[in-house]
């Protein structure tokens, strides 16, 4: 069997193809050794420095049980940011501990919370802080908060998407949360132990670190202005995930040496991390056909079963998904199969606009009807955040390799 990738360096392996091989497709693929190998080394990095440094997953990447199963061996926790996240998490891990972020926190979502005993809550707003106050005394709880903030940092490290240091939903702003911490004497039911950031996403290692530094520098000073024991300070995610290169994996080791040396600054604070997409992106792939093979106004285009109502993630972001191409070894109809040679493609799917596409203008050796196709990197922000009823086609099916 021989294969041909594009960009060069997408990683798929002999387990997964034959995997895909052998399934009703379109399907969904997760290596779940290839996972936990990824997370132990993530683990080790921050085992092997002098710092307190302490590791979330982010469930929206991907809430797939088998995949959070895995995750959550390796890992202090995982952040849920909805009722329905919590609900699933506990039903699945009922154990494990729990950061409830997220906007628009419900009054249910809160009280649901309270009743599952989760461990942190990353407060949004003063309002948010003062309902939660109010159900955490009706239930007879003190509960620990993070006051999530949205700092003017001025950062602009590149990165691919923006959650704070300008005008958002996410967090307050400086002068809110000044406010909040004025708040606490009138609200028995909170203790704030620590400060949230998640500002930007998409982000090198040096990058992460000097946000992060910002960050921590900030929260101290807060939490000695208005006399607050801080203990912690959740930094986010962001570590960059390159679907252009996606032989480049994040240099995890180097992130935790920076961040260790920042640490130094703060001996009295535990470091979180909150990373969603860095951990499971690289463990999951997308595998279905080519249904069809034709030309149009001088361009190919490899209709694909499937599409983005499966895996919306180049649509959204905008990027061409790594792909792989499998030539097919038989081909059953009568007629001959529609192939070109060294033309480029543009992968689409099923769907019925000229959005579903899945990778533009991709240079490969040859392509047919009827040839297997791989898109790697699907391990985050698949299934979970497409549209799937747009045309109501049949869901993929789901596979893990053990």
């Amino acid at each position: 069997m021989t294969w041909t990738s594009s960009p060069p360096g997408t990683p798929v392996t002999d387990a997964v193809l034959a995997a895909a091989a052998d399934r009703t497709l379109p399907a969904y693929l997760y290596d779940l050794r290839h996972l936990a190998d990824h997370l132990a080394r993530i683990r080790a990095a921050f085992d092997g420095v002098d710092a307190q440094i302490e590791l979330l997953h982010a469930v929206k990447a991907n809430p797939d049980p088998a995949l959070l199963t895995v995750i959550a061996e390796h890992v202090h926790g995982l952040e849920v940011a909805s009722g329905g996240e919590l609900a699933h998490v506990r039903a699945h891990l009922p154990g494990v501990p729990l950061a409830f972020g997220g906007p628009g926190k419900t009054d249910a979502e809160l009280t649901a919370a309270l009743a599952a005993g989760v461990d942190r809550y990353h407060v949004e707003s003063r309002h948010e802080l003062r309902r939660l106050d109010a159900l955490a005394r009706a239930a007879g709880q003190r509960v620990q908060v993070l006051l999530r903030v949205n700092l003017p940092t001025g950062f602009g490290g590149g990165a691919a998407l923006t959650m704070g240091g300008m005008p958002s939903p996410f967090g307050m702003d400086p002068a809110e949360a000044a406010a909040a911490a004025a708040d606490l004497a009138e609200l028995p039911g909170i203790q704030v132990v620590g400060v949230h950031a998640h500002l930007a996403s998409g982000l090198a290692p040096a990058d992460c670190a000097a946000l992060a530094e910002v960050v921590l520098s900030w929260a101290a000073q807060f939490g000695r202005r208005h006399h607050l024991a801080l203990r912690e300070v959740n930094v986010g995610g962001g570590m960059a995930v390159d679907y252009r290169r996606p032989d480049q994996i994040f240099d995890w080791a180097g992130y935790a040496r920076r961040l260790a040396a920042i640490a130094a600054k703060h001996p009295s604070l535990t470091i979180r991390i909150e990373p969603g997409r860095a951990i499971s992106a690289y463990s999951g792939w997308y595998a279905t056909r080519v249904l069809d093979l034709k030309p149009s106004h001088g361009e190919w285009f490899a209709v694909c079963a499937g599409g983005t109502h499966h895996l919306r993630t180049p649509a959204a972001k905008g990027h061409d998904q790594p792909v792989v191409v499998v030539p097919a070894e038989q081909w059953d109809c009568p007629w001959p199969r529609p192939s070109v040679t060294a033309e480029p493609i543009t992968f689409v799917g099923q769907l019925c606009t000229p959005k579903d596409v899945l990778a533009r203008q991709v240079r490969l050796p040859g392509i047919a009807a009827g040839d297997l196709v791989v898109f790697a990197m699907c391990g985050a922000y698949g299934y979970n955040i497409s549209h799937h009823d747009f045309l109501m086609h049949p869901a993929p099916t789901v596979v893990h390799l053990r």
